[in-house]
């Protein structure tokens, strides 16, 4: 669920950066073009701020804690990134 609203809201955002794109040179050039470069200028620090924004950590993301990622034995059989390790370690 996290990742899938990470990429609703960068979709969101680079949506609104191409269409502010589109519009400042498809109709607001015609009425005035200090405005349509301003509305570039505006859209150009939206990418950026949607990397930042959508790679932020979320209250309820826990992969950020899992230890099995500082587990050095990773690729040993038995250790797997995606599963639990349920075996004893006596």
């Amino acid at each position: 669920m996290q990742g899938r609203r990470r990429h609703v809201r960068y979709f969101v955002m680079m949506s609104i950066c191409v269409g502010m794109f589109v519009l400042a040179w498809g109709v607001v050039r015609f009425y005035s073009v200090g405005a349509a470069i301003g509305m570039c200028l505006v859209a150009m620090v939206i990418p950026p701020v949607a990397a930042v924004l959508t790679n932020a950590r979320d209250r309820d993301d826990d992969w950020w804690d899992d230890p099995r990622w500082d587990d050095p034995d990773w690729n040993k059989p038995g250790h797997d990134r995606d599963r639990p390790d349920h075996e004893d370690r006596h």
